[in-house]
């Protein structure tokens, strides 16, 4: 039993009623709910229903209806359990619980173990057999209603509404005035002000009406209470994640910061050694000289003193014509250069201040672009014209990789027939670029640290390491002009092309096309972007319209604006985390934002925000958006009011 109850309990609960499962259902995400609960939450969620999908109520993920035209009852009902489930139910679901044995009340209070039989429907109490006697014989209590105790007694026997106050008395009335059920009694004593009193028969069907809706609604009620909790929860675990993540980048900054500080004491250290040992070399090199000017000396002394003291005028005259009018006595050494002394000069205000200005960094809420409370600020720009660009710069799109924790920006600028990178470390910015046989324009993120990037003039696809530098990993040649150009999964590209009807290539890593989309308004796609659901999202400037299908070709929806927000000449299109979709129009100089299914939220960036032009536009992973404005990325923040 404990097996069952645990089983129960932790495997067999839907989440939204949280209780035993009732015809339960499984999505292609491994979740399970009753039918009922299911259907009432897909109810709720008109945006899946919009795009032909059941929403999972815990993880959000969509599962796809095998019959989209039908009701969404039928929707429901198609969902059959997992393998797992339907077994677990089959051994431990209701009615497959063993017998609980109970004990009759009135012997446990005497500290007696004597097993119930019979329950009372009135004093709500289990007996023994004669307990049950006992309790028959009371005046009071021989009319109340009892029943052979079983599993499903309390359930299927009707218990005796009774008075609370005058407890021999059934209750047969309701007050609708103060909206209490009462007996006659109570009707004659206590409301006989009350205006509206009705029979518990004629009340009864409005209130189980009543009651019904309010179940109804607490089920949702608990359905989103979950989804919240849950996504709370999850938002719990992100929240430490990225503080421990945080915090390692802070680290990171001080060991960069200290291995400068240490590049600096090696250079001092070393600058010491170089001054100290120029000079003790100066300084052994005089006293070797005073070292051999010593031994002539005592040599001489020694020649003029034997001459003296010889008494020899012959040895005394040779030693005084030799040395002549030179004076010994007198050396000038006041000529010979003073030894140098090795100083260490430090300004310790100016160091003081630049310490104290040092900044690490600086630690703030950051909010997504998805919440439509937040607002966008700009946080950096990126200046892409180089030296030696002949052209004009021209960015088209824009990408971020992170390689080996640096944080690299790549960008292809179609004038200059280059791909350019941008990225800072040890405190230090660095560009690098490759050019590339003809003007490059979009960019397929293949990993953190390889991308494709097509080449429509030249019928070229190059993919790029970077490392964080552009290398050329290959050139792979294709049968058609594609311009734009997506990663579907790791071995395969969605390309588009001048199709007219069908419009999107799925591409092998070799250029061999396995399969055409038909992409519906889209005849050449100038912008292709993969969704979380594999969808695919292509803009095409010429139509001004975005248009979702799957990977397959089906429909999802077509954005298509009309009057004001009318699209003038759509860009580039990028996806959040949460699903929603960021569209540049670059007529009108805005970046856009819908909901996952098409639907209009805001305009997130606009002229005002400094946009001249956009086309390209992505997210890094720290929520930051990019976007390209003629020669600039433009990098901004999203803060709440």
């Amino acid at each position: 039993m404990a097996t069952s109850k645990k089983l129960t309990e932790n495997h067999l609960t839907c989440v939204i009623c949280t209780e035993v499962f009732t015809d339960p259902a499984t999505l292609h995400c491994h979740h399970t709910f009753c039918k009922s609960c299911l259907l009432k939450y897909t109810n709720t969620q008109q945006e899946a229903v919009q795009a032909k999908s059941i929403q999972c109520p815990s993880c959000r993920q969509q599962t796809k209806v095998t019959n989209p035209d039908s009701p969404v009852e039928e929707w429901v009902s198609q969902l059959k359990p997992s393998h797992v489930i339907q077994g677990l139910m089959d051994d431990f679901g209701p009615g497959t619980k063993a017998v609980e044995e109970h004990l009759c009340s009135v012997c446990t209070k005497q500290g007696k173990t004597t097993p119930a039989t019979t329950w009372c429907s009135v004093c709500d109490v289990v007996f023994c057999e004669g307990c049950l006697q006992l309790h028959n014989m009371m005046p009071g209590l021989c009319d109340h209603e009892v029943a052979h105790l079983s599993d499903h007694t309390k359930t299927n026997v009707k218990r005796r509404f009774m008075c609370k106050i005058h407890r021999d008395e059934k209750v047969k009335l309701f007050c609708k005035d103060c909206k209490q059920s009462i007996c006659t009694i109570c009707c004659s004593i206590k409301h006989r002000a009350c205006k509206y009193v009705d029979t518990i028969e004629g009340m009864t069907p409005l209130v189980k009406e009543q009651l019904t809706s309010k179940i109804e609604k607490l089920g949702i009620n608990i359905a989103v209470t979950n989804i919240i909790i849950a996504q709370r929860n999850s938002k719990i675990h992100d929240l430490k994640s990225n503080s421990q993540t945080l915090k390692d980048q802070v680290k990171k900054t001080r060991e960069t910061v200290m291995c400068a500080i240490l590049r600096k004491e090696k250079k001092l250290l070393g600058d010491i050694d170089k001054a100290t040992d120029e000079q003790l070399h100066e300084l052994q090199a005089d006293i070797k000289s005073q070292e051999i000017d010593l031994q002539m000396y005592q040599q001489q002394y020694e020649f003029t003193a034997n001459a003296v003291t010889s008494n020899c005028e012959m040895d005394m005259y040779a030693i005084y014509e030799s040395v002549g009018e030179t004076s010994t006595d007198n050396r000038d050494t006041d000529n010979r250069p003073a030894a140098g002394r090795v100083v260490f000069t430090q300004n310790m205000d100016k160091l003081s201040k630049a310490v104290d200005e040092l900044q690490l960094g600086e630690v703030q809420v950051v909010h997504g672009v998805s919440d439509p409370e937040s607002f966008p600020v700009l946080h950096h720009t990126i200046d892409c014209k180089e030296d030696g660009d002949r052209r004009d710069t021209s960015l088209v799109d824009v990408t971020v990789l992170t390689v080996d924790g640096i944080k690299v920006t790549a960008v292809t600028d179609y004038n200059n027939k280059r791909l350019k990178t941008y990225y800072t470390s040890n405190f230090k910015s660095f560009d690098n670029k490759l050019l590339l046989s003809n003007g490059p324009w979009q960019i397929a993120k293949l990993s953190e640290s390889q991308i494709a990037v097509s080449v429509p003039d030249n019928n070229e696809i190059v993919t790029v390491n970077v490392t964080p530098g552009p290398v050329l990993l290959s050139t792979i040649k294709t049968s058609k002009e594609y311009w734009a150009l997506a990663s579907l999964s790791p071995s395969q590209l969605a390309a588009g092309t001048d199709g007219q009807s069908h419009s999107v290539d799925i591409l092998d890593m070799t250029g061999r096309i396995l399969r055409s989309i038909n992409t519906g308004v889209i005849g050449n796609p100038d912008v292709i972007h993969v969704t979380r659901n594999n969808n695919l999202l292509v803009s095409e400037r010429a139509v001004k319209s975005l248009v979702c299908v799957t990977s397959e070709g089906g429909a999802v929806f077509t954005y298509t604006p009309t009057g004001d927000r009318a699209l003038s000449y759509p860009r580039g299109v990028t996806t959040t985390s949460t699903g929603d979709i960021l569209l540049v129009d670059r007529g009108s100089q805005k970046v856009i934002q819908l909901t996952e299914s098409g639907q209009f939220v805001r305009d997130v960036l606009t002229q005002q925000d400094g946009l001249e032009y956009p086309r390209g536009v992505c997210l890094d992973g720290d929520g930051l958006l990019y976007v390209t404005s003629v020669r600039y990325v433009k990098i901004f923040k999203f803060y709440r009011r």
